[in-house]
């Protein structure tokens, strides 16, 4: 007996010495990594709220992605603010006060200011009519090209004595000899309407019945990096509300990706108040509850706090940056990582103080397992080709590994004193023995059938739901204003567009200008509202070598006879001598408002795209789609079904990869249970089953993010039944259960109240799927001489 107990103190011996390096080792760890962070958050910060961050990144198409994120960022500082009145005159009066409100509150700030606004149309206008004005020879509408060819010259010279001596004459931009047909304002004409724009007089927009000014702001820093805090919103408030003093009743439209931006970072910081501080005050109400001492307290909520920051400071390490929805989902691995700690509290209740070393050595198997369980599931996160959820995998696997490595290198260190057992938990571990137990074949598939038949009705009203749009999480009023703007100002859908191609500039305008001759008959019968072409402001060599070549041939002729009628010799004026080249017009002031359409040299060639507004008809984006057929080079792209497609194909492949994952748990379990495997297993199957049949009855669809949630949920559930069969089932373990369960079900009870449809995905499913394995796993708990030993 005494040469047992003395193996046994020298085991112990040798394991706290070991155990005390390791616990400095941990401890040096930690600082290094807040040395380092507290350096790299000093520099700049490294939240990211872009959401094409989270989307995934086609392999087998990077030209699409590169092409998508070229899109975004040409409007990723952009703000439109649109001020509507009856009266044209307050409209002006309530533009200038917004403007000078804007200014002023900046400058009260003293502070660099949050938004300046861009050039106005006014000014690009003069700026292009001086730029475009040697050219006018070669630009020609359609309609232009027609008449001259079909018209006689004897015809054409009376419309130009009649546009030089008639009172009524249409409105020129130069003056008669410098362009006697009047072909370059109807040039203009056509692309003012092919913009969908109709400006009155005084430079406001006519539409709704009211007299709209438009006002054009940019973000000075990144559309993204954002704080949390609501600066431009609060500063477009402020401006509306000088601006409405001007003109009451003012309908004021603000739209862009800054706005939408800031809204996703203010309602991330507030979900992440919410559900990480919501979770940690559970999590502590029910250690309290359990232990009534701050000891477990102060080192539980110690062990979460450097988990997640540890997470946090992994996460930037790796990606350089890390996205609010992963902050916000980490906030619910409060719920997860504190089961480490409240376990070995719950088995420290029922030994002394100077056993917690042999404590140690009998929960490190449960304790690995659990890890082992929990980690394998959220890094099946990672499969997917989502950054974010890569992020997410790696956020979650770190936070939990070094909350479970904080547990067994400081508790038995930090924990010396005594626990004692609480009347509360007391009573909660003695639920487990009124909590019914199957045992025999019969009740075990008689409670297993009515899982099925309960699960099967429920899963035949599941309906998939793979479409893109409905995770958009933007402000309802934000994304009606956004609509309302889009269809004024006729701004295309950037997530639709067609793709043009060619090994030169040349040949992408050329291939430009084979689809919009197809495009201009759909416009012109209203199928589509209009579309955004380079070409449309920049021709091909070749079109303009045909147009100059034309010009050149009737406008002479034209010339000579209203000079025979008036008696007076009329040259022709001088135009520029080279064609118009893409590097000199997309360098020139002219091109501001079209920039974006040139992507210039990808891959091996060079690329642009053409864009369309108003898909409102049922049938637009086929007719579309079928426009491209037959034009070499040209595609029609749909990014948003492509996203949809490929949330619905990786839906798929976590499904599958998800039954591989119960295959590999199960013999996991099996290599440590043997014949009691399916007792830890059962529970977490049945769970989900009924967790897929309760999303159909409630009519929750199903995504990517429920199946994902279903993951977590089996490395995660399994831990309930690794303690209750590892530990026998004792009233420790149940304790350790409940608590943790009930924690970790809090936390993703109040992720589904997210309003980010992703994380809502997860937490609904969680919360079912949590609470059923909650209330199953003691139904399956062995007899306590069958547990393992």
């Amino acid at each position: 007996m005494n040469e047992a107990l003395s193996s046994a103190w020298r085991e112990n011996g040798r394991l706290q010495r070991a155990w005390r390096w390791l616990a400095v080792a941990w401890l040096l760890v930690l600082i290094g990594l807040g040395v380092q962070q507290w350096q790299l958050w000093q520099q700049e910060s490294r939240i990211d709220t872009d959401i094409l961050a989270l989307l995934p990144q086609d392999a087998h198409d990077r030209l699409l992605s590169d092409v998508t994120r070229r899109i975004a960022d040409a409007n990723a500082r952009q703000v439109v603010v649109m001020l509507g009145s009856a009266d044209a005159a307050r409209t002006k009066a309530a533009e200038q006060a917004f403007r000078d409100a804007v200014s002023e509150a900046m400058t009260e700030a003293g502070q660099s200011p949050a938004l300046r606004e861009a050039g106005s149309i006014e000014g690009w206008f003069d700026q292009a009519r001086v730029f475009y004005a040697p050219y006018r020879d070669r630009l020609l509408t359609d309609q232009q090209r027609q008449r001259l060819q079909d018209e006689s010259a004897e015809s054409l010279s009376e419309s130009a004595l009649a546009a030089l001596y008639g009172p009524m004459g249409a409105p020129r931009l130069t003056e008669w000899r410098q362009d006697p047909l009047s072909l370059w304002p109807q040039w203009w004409q056509e692309r003012a309407v092919g913009s969908g724009l109709r400006m009155g007089d005084d430079g406001l927009l006519e539409a709704d019945g009211k007299h709209w000014s438009v006002l054009q702001f940019e973000t000075t820093g990144s559309a993204f990096q954002l704080d949390g805090e609501r600066h431009i919103d609060l500063l477009l408030d402020a401006a509306t509300a000088a601006a409405s003093k001007q003109a009451p009743g003012l309908d004021v439209l603000r739209a862009g990706v800054p706005l939408h931006a800031e809204a996703a970072a203010v309602q991330a910081n507030r979900e992440i108040n919410t559900i990480g501080w919501g979770s940690l005050a559970a999590v502590l109400l029910l250690v309290w509850l359990a232990f009534r001492s701050l000891r477990p307290i102060l080192l539980v909520g110690a062990s979460l706090l450097i988990g997640c920051g540890v997470a946090l400071a992994v996460t930037v390490l790796v990606f350089g940056k890390v996205h609010v929805l992963t902050l916000v989902f980490g906030a619910s691995l409060v719920g997860v990582a504190e089961d480490y700690g409240i376990h070995w509290f719950a088995s420290r209740q029922a030994e002394p103080a100077d056993r917690r070393w042999k404590l140690l050595r009998h929960l490190l198997p449960g304790l690995w397992l659990a890890l082992l369980t929990s980690a394998l599931a959220y890094l099946a996160l990672g499969l997917a080709p989502f950054p974010g959820l890569r992020q997410m995998a790696l956020f979650s696997v770190v936070g939990l590994a070094a909350a479970f490595l904080t547990v067994i290198f400081w508790f038995p260190w930090l924990d010396g004193g005594e626990i004692r057992s609480t009347r509360f938990a007391r009573w909660l571990g003695a639920t487990l023995e009124r909590w019914p137990r199957l045992h025999g074949r019969r009740p075990v598939a008689l409670f297993l059938g009515a899982v099925v038949v309960v699960s099967a009705v429920g899963m035949l009203r599941l309906q998939p739901n793979d479409d893109l749009r409905s995770l958009q999480s933007s402000p309802m009023s934000l994304i009606s204003q956004q609509i309302r703007i889009s269809q004024m100002l006729g701004m295309p859908s950037p997530a639709q567009f067609y793709l043009v191609q060619g090994d030169s500039a040349e040949q992408v305008l050329e291939r430009e200008e084979a689809l919009v001759a197809r495009l201009r008959v759909l416009s012109a019968d209203k199928q589509i509202g209009g579309y955004r072409a380079l070409s449309e402001w920049l021709p091909s060599v070749q079109r303009q070598h045909a147009d100059a070549a034309l010009t050149a041939q009737v406008e002479p002729q034209v010339l000579a006879a209203v000079g025979d009628t008036v008696g007076e010799s009329l040259e022709r004026p001088a135009y520029a001598a080279q064609d118009l080249q893409a590097d000199a017009f997309l360098a020139s002031p002219a091109s501001m408002p079209f920039r974006h359409l040139w992507l210039g040299e990808v891959g091996q060639g060079m690329a642009s795209v053409v864009m369309v507004d108003d898909l409102s008809r049922a049938d637009a984006l086929s007719l579309l789609e079928a426009q491209a057929t037959g034009i070499d080079g040209v595609r029609w792209v749909d990014r948003t079904a492509d996203f949809s497609a490929l949330l619905k194909h990786y839906r798929k492949l976590m499904s599958a990869l998800l039954l591989v994952g119960i295959v590999l748990v199960f013999a996991v379990l099996y290599w440590r249970y043997r014949a009691q495997a399916w007792r830890v297993f059962a529970p977490t199957l049945a769970a989900g089953a009924l967790t897929l049949g309760l999303l159909g009855l409630f009519g929750q669809p199903l995504q990517l993010f429920n199946v994902l949630a279903l993951m977590l949920l089996l490395g995660m559930g399994i831990d309930y039944g690794i303690f209750l069969v590892e530990h026998r089932g004792d009233a420790s373990a149940w304790l350790a259960v409940c608590v943790g369960a009930a924690s970790t079900w809090l936390s993703f009870g109040l992720l589904g109240l997210s309003a980010t449809p992703a994380l809502r995905a997860f937490g609904l499913t969680l919360l079912f799927g949590i609470g059923l394995v909650w209330l199953i796993s003691p139904l399956f708990r062995p007899q306590p001489h069958d547990a393992p030993h």
